[in-house]
């Protein structure tokens, strides 16, 4: 059985782990019950520069969490979590691409 090998749209070339891209297909939401999304990930993005920001939003968040926690500030704990939720959203699209 072939497997179908994943080319770039553009190029017309196969497309390699350092090649791949974002599919551009995930949302963030934020909030409970909430429907509509505050945004979705680009298509396009290189899956090794996603997973990067995501890597830098995680540090952010672990920095303002440490923070918001030891200075007992709320603003810097929620900011923490939509930096967290917005990481996630990345590195979800990021392994999509990956899959392809």
């Amino acid at each position: 059985m072939e497997t179908e090998e994943a080319v770039n749209e553009h190029s017309g070339k196969p497309m390699t782990d350092e090649t791949k891209t974002t599919p551009g297909v995930t949302y963030f939401y934020q909030g409970e019950g909430q429907t509509h999304p505050l945004f979705r990930i680009a298509e396009g993005i290189p899956c090794r520069s996603a997973r990067e920001q995501a890597s830098e939003l995680m540090g952010y968040a672990r920095d303002l969490s440490l923070t918001g926690l030891m200075d007992g500030d709320q603003q810097m704990l929620w900011a923490s979590h939509y930096f967290a939720a917005m990481a996630k959203a990345l590195l979800d699209d990021a392994e999509l691409g990956l899959l392809r």
